[in-house]
């Protein structure tokens, strides 16, 4: 079994945030297969994908969270 995040968020659904009121200049995240993809949803399936690992991603999110990248 193939388990690259490639190929993991190939048929993964991807979401974008509520807070984008439908506009496309935002990102968009799937998850799969124990992998959390980002990509650009300008440009939808084409956009080059950034992969994490879910405990990566746990890690950022609890950074944001608590200000750790506010300048």
């Amino acid at each position: 079994m193939n388990d690259t995040p490639a190929h993991a968020l190939d048929r993964a659904r991807w979401r974008k945030s509520s807070h984008s009121q439908g506009q496309t200049n935002c990102v968009e995240v799937a998850t799969a297969a124990g992998w959390v993809g980002v990509r650009d949803s300008k440009l939808g399936a084409d956009s080059p994908i950034l992969t994490f690992t879910q405990p990566e991603w746990a890690a950022f999110i609890a950074g944001v969270k608590g200000n750790e990248f506010d300048l």
